[in-house]
């Protein structure tokens, strides 16, 4: 009777999670990708775009693109590209279901573990909810921590199951479970620690593990210990761990591997070791107060040097002491305790910053399984507090319900903020100072809306804040360029690249100036430049094919245009500029063939339809050529070449009528 009641209630606590953070997220599915990392990950990543073909899986194992190697991540996000396209909808959609995903697992473990459902609804409820994780949820680009967690979760239950009955199947279901993670995200290194931590409480492996201090639930029952299939040595235990182990550390680097390949680690000349580890202290403690009041929250919190306050450094420190002794003290009594707080510390530091990977001072989505150890201590330090109160359950009844409602106003107010670039920008400059980088993002989102002055205005901003900041600079450049300034933006490009000599988007910006300017070989330079750092730039490879082209160097071009369409084949651009370059060179027959696969990509290119007309008119198919001319002017009727070649065209349809007469 009990077993059938406790598994209605356990249907009723997943059926109330899965509701609640539906009602919470729900309005993703009218949010855009931002411009921050989705472009890397969707919107810009041809490999992504091309679905799950089998090269692009060989791809997702091989790269590092993102400074990470997460396949997994980059196979889901392929199979979002198969069933939505680029509609966000279906990628944050996607993103909701994971984490939904992870709150019933998470409940579903702790209370097998435990046996305590309404503690464990109360942590996943907690996880669920908490506006510290709206940023992995309603970010595309986050999907690495929302499918990591989702293999964090399986883990630990198969980890559960191994223990009540060990043996090799269960065993390599964990492994296998720990690996999928890996590739999902390295985040995961913390977890066979995590796992010996959970061998001393709820597990009860470890042979200096106490009975004293049981948890109670609501009847009186014992919640912990229930699944060991008894203790074992402190050493047996670190030996079942060591495959999990060696694959933390081969993961780790990898990682480390990947982030210096992709040029994401910071050096210490840039960032001290005495400005690391003082980060490293305010920003956990800032976590911890954020979890009790989540305010001013935003997508980049600036790493700036030389804010560190010698009190503030202390207050910290003397957090993390306090809280320490305090656990310490109270290991036998509440076991909960210690694992909730080196739950909390070791899962955090991967992202501690000790190793400092971005520009970032802390971020919130670091967060987004430590937490889950703060929630254990007040889920069950509060149980335990108020344990022999005769009105424990209406006031647990009622702060829950007051936490849960807050907790989800709050996080569907965060939600809001995530709508759009200019929208989660915009809020993150009201809630953060000296934010460089997001004055820099919120430039790029307005230009991208035709707003060029007031990107303008951020781009500067960014610059007078951070003023070796070449990104600005070169964004500045690009505004300028599009303006006719080609001047001033020759000179943001400069500024840029003597503040970063190697970076090949601002070698290849300057080369497009140029070549407006008909500085091509000067241009030519530029563009090799860029391809010598970033061999893999298929554009650069189609701008120096222009360059050669307009110096009448076709063999050159042709060759660079080959080089662009052997990275990206469906690059419309380097397939029209192709065409170009052939029919100059007498290969009209050929050049056809370029100018018609354009237009599979994007049949709404008025150039290509003119130039495939010029083409087509040259082998004497006018009448084909009349319809591709008619095409171009239909999509641009102010355009005059098309109608020059049209009237040309048709004369000579006229002229071969009357020779047949």
């Amino acid at each position: 009777m009990d077993n059938h009641v406790n598994r209605h209630k356990k249907i009723l606590v997943c059926l109330c999670l899965t509701l609640l953070t539906f009602i919470v997220f729900w309005h993703v599915q009218y949010h855009y990708f931002i411009h921050y990392d989705d472009m890397l990950y969707v919107t810009e990543n041809r490999h992504v775009q091309g679905g799950l073909s089998w090269g692009n899986v060989v791809w997702a194992f091989t790269t590092y693109h993102a400074s990470n190697w997460h396949p997994l991540t980059w196979l889901s996000l392929m199979l979002d590209y198969e069933l939505f396209r680029l509609n966000p909808a279906g990628y944050h959609w996607t993103n909701v279901l994971f984490h939904i995903a992870n709150t019933l697992l998470l409940f579903l473990v702790l209370n097998r573990m435990t046996g305590a459902i309404w503690r464990s609804g109360f942590v996943a409820a907690l996880f669920a909810l908490h506006p510290l994780h709206v940023e992995s949820v309603a970010w595309v680009a986050e999907r690495k921590d929302v499918l990591s967690t989702l293999f964090w979760m399986l883990t630990i239950y198969a980890y559960v199951f191994y223990v009540e009955r060990p043996g090799i199947k269960r065993y390599l279901t964990v492994f296998v479970c720990f690996s999928l993670g890996l590739m999902a995200k390295p985040m995961l290194v913390t977890l066979p620690f995590v796992l010996l931590l959970l061998d001393y409480w709820p597990l009860g492996r470890t042979p200096f593990t106490t009975v004293e201090g049981h948890i109670y639930s609501q009847k009186g029952e014992a919640c912990h210990h229930r699944v060991s299939s008894g203790k074992s040595t402190v050493a047996h235990l670190v030996v079942e761990k060591i495959p999990l182990i060696v694959l933390s550390i081969f993961s780790s680097i990898l990682t480390l591997f990947a982030q210096k390949n992709w040029q994401a680690v910071v050096s210490l000349d840039a960032v001290r070791l005495d400005y690391r580890v003082a980060n490293a202290f305010i920003s956990s403690a800032k976590y911890i107060e954020k979890t009790f009041w989540p305010k001013d929250l935003a997508l980049f919190y600036p790493y700036i040097m030389g804010i560190f306050s010698p009190w503030r450094i202390m207050c910290s420190f003397l957090l993390f002491v306090g809280i320490s002794v305090v656990v310490i003290r109270e290991i036998r009594r509440y076991p909960h305790l210690m694992v909730g707080w080196l739950w909390y510390l070791g899962t955090l530091i991967p992202v501690i910053g000790l190793v400092q990977v971005g520009s970032q001072a802390m971020a919130d989505r670091y967060t987004y399984v430590p937490l889950i150890g703060l929630f254990i201590m007040v889920s069950w330090g509060v149980q335990d507090l108020l344990s022999n109160w005769r009105y424990r359950m209406q006031f647990f009844l009622l702060s829950s319900g007051l936490i849960f409602s807050i907790l989800m106003v709050l996080s569907w107010m965060q939600v809001q903020h995530w709508q759009s670039s200019i929208t989660l920008f915009e809020h993150a400059l009201r809630v953060t100072k000296g934010n460089y980088l997001v004055h820099n993002n919120l430039g790029v989102a307005l230009f991208q809306d035709g707003k060029s002055d007031e990107a303008m205005v951020h781009f500067a901003k960014a610059c007078q804040i951070k003023p070796d900041y070449y990104d600005a600079y070169n964004n500045m450049g690009l505004v300028l360029g599009s303006q006719g300034k080609v001047d001033e933006a020759i000179a943001h490009y400069y500024k840029a690249l003597k503040i970063k000599p190697d970076h090949p988007e601002t070698h290849n910006n300057l080369g497009v100036a140029l070549v407006s300017l008909g500085r091509y070989n000067d241009a030519i330079v530029q563009y090799t430049e860029a391809l010598r750092i970033n061999p893999g730039c298929a554009m650069a490879h189609n701008n120096l094919g222009i360059a050669f082209a307009n110096l009448g160097r076709l063999h050159e071009a042709i060759e660079c245009f080959k080089k662009a369409l052997e990275i990206n084949p469906d690059y419309d651009d380097a397939l029209n500029n192709m065409g170009s370059a052939l029919a100059r060179r007498g290969d009209v027959r050929n050049a056809v063939y370029y100018f018609e696969k354009a237009l599979q990509l994007d049949a709404n290119n008025a150039m290509v339809h003119n130039n495939l007309g010029m083409a087509l008119a040259r082998t004497g198919r006018y009448d084909d050529a009349v319809l591709h001319f008619r095409e171009a002017l239909k999509i641009r009727p102010d355009y005059l070449e098309a109608y020059n070649n049209l009237q040309t065209t048709l004369r000579h349809i006229k002229d071969a009528e009357r020779s047949t007469r």
